[in-house]
């Protein structure tokens, strides 16, 4: 899942444009955009309004989409996780990702799938 890293470029330094971005996340470009109208992930700008993103990005979007597709967090979700990550100043989304990791290795191992989520169940009329 983590994005590779060259070891002679500057995680920081904004050099993908946002469509390379999107192909390297397997995402739509669109996506891309909802994560920073949700606040989730900041590009730099450019003068000409351009968004180029750095390793950096591309890493915490990468987790973006690991919480949203694989832990079924939504966005809202995943601020707060964020959010908790800075406050505490703990890695606490890598302990969630190894965690979910060692699950699935574990259920391939016994051939099992996971256990769909329980559905609430509707209220009766009255």
């Amino acid at each position: 899942m983590a994005a590779t890293r060259r070891p002679d470029r500057d995680p920081t330094q904004p050099v993908y444009v946002i469509s390379v971005a999107a192909t390297l996340v397997s995402a739509h470009p669109r996506t891309l955009r909802i994560y920073e109208d949700e606040g989730l992930v900041c590009p730099a700008r450019t003068p000409t309004n351009i968004r180029p993103y750095s390793e950096e990005d591309i890493r915490r979007i990468l987790w973006i989409r690991h919480l949203t597709r694989d832990r079924g967090v939504n966005l809202a979700g995943v601020r707060t996780l964020f959010e908790l990550e800075e406050r505490l100043g703990k890695r606490i989304l890598e302990a969630l990702y190894d965690e979910g990791t060692r699950d699935q290795g574990g259920d391939r191992q016994r051939g099992a799938t996971p256990d769909p989520a329980p559905q609430d169940e509707p209220e009766p009329s009255r």
